[in-house]
């Protein structure tokens, strides 16, 4: 997994009628773009973030296009 700061991480839900957590990439702490990132959700909360595989990158680029 690869991303850059301001990058949105989706963490799908797990269980039937869980919502998606959504946060944004606000440093990268990991070598080329690795994990572990620090991540800031909607509330302002921020915390360090090591994604598992049921996290999805959406890139900046993504984000401009739409």
């Amino acid at each position: 997994m690869r991303a850059s700061k301001g990058d949105k991480l989706v963490q799908h839900g797990r269980v039937v009628g869980q919502h998606d957590h959504v946060v944004e990439v606000v440093e990268v702490l990991g070598p080329e773009g690795s994990p572990p990132y620090r991540v800031r959700a909607e509330n302002g909360h921020e915390t360090v973030m090591s994604p598992g595989p049921d996290c999805q990158v959406k890139h900046q680029e993504e984000h401009r296009q739409r």
